[in-house]
């Protein structure tokens, strides 16, 4: 009896806490300073986050479901800890958007199976990784905030670079953990440590030439990063 009513407790607290998205945004607003704001959502069916719903947005044919800003939009992004409170308050389950460039987090995303192939490449070169989001369909790279004009630069001295890799900078975003797109729940493959002021980013260049790399290297002379 007394483990019962002990399980029934940790229960009762464990719903207190409230949603983990509310923790989850106020930590990267309000710790790391990181601007975000709630995304669309998905359509409720029948109160359950069944994988694979319809975008909230009034697009029907969305490619992205859930996965984007749109009421409010992007540029509303913010730090504001009594903002982000009331967002999540009213719109407890909506996904977490990062709003990527200027002062916040960039990011290089490619394929998901390509991705676990080039994280492996990666550890063996004794590349320095920064966080890794990862959904079913695609992961993302955290990198240091970055400009156009340097992404740029930075690309056309390449000889060629992954078609797969697309990069997240000023003006863009992405979704964060722990939230719900339509294809599926997106988590961090690498989390952020514990306990740090704000997760260590390594250099886009740094990033894209290890990238470029681990692609080259397939024994077969193709690309390690294709889909």
């Amino acid at each position: 009896m007394r483990e019962i009513l002990g399980r029934r407790r940790r229960l009762r607290f464990r719903r207190k806490r409230g949603p983990a998205q509310l923790e989850a945004a106020l930590t990267c607003a309000a710790e790391w300073q990181w601007p975000v704001l709630p995304g669309v959502g998905l359509k409720a069916a029948g109160g359950r986050s069944d994988r694979g719903r319809a975008c909230a947005c009034p697009d029907p044919e969305c490619v992205v479901p859930g996965a984007h800003p749109f009421d409010p939009g992007i540029l509303t992004a913010t730090t504001d800890e009594r903002m982000v409170r009331w967002w999540w308050t009213n719109r407890p389950t909506a996904p977490i958007v990062l709003a990527t460039g200027g002062r916040a987090p960039c990011a290089v995303s490619l394929p998901a199976v390509a991705a676990a192939r080039a994280l492996s490449v990666l550890d063996r070169m004794d590349m320095r990784l920064g966080p890794v989001v990862a959904t079913p369909t695609r992961w993302s790279l955290l990198v240091a905030p970055y400009t156009l004009e340097q992404l740029g630069e930075l690309l056309f001295v390449k000889d060629c670079v992954p078609s797969s890799l697309r990069f997240h900078g000023e003006g863009g975003y992405l979704v964060l953990p722990p939230s719900e797109i339509g294809t599926g729940p997106v988590r961090w493959e690498r989390a952020p440590l514990p306990g740090s002021a704000a997760p260590w980013l390594p250099d886009v260049e740094a990033v894209v030439d290890a990238l470029v790399e681990a692609s080259t290297s397939a024994p077969d002379g193709g690309s390690r990063l294709a889909y």
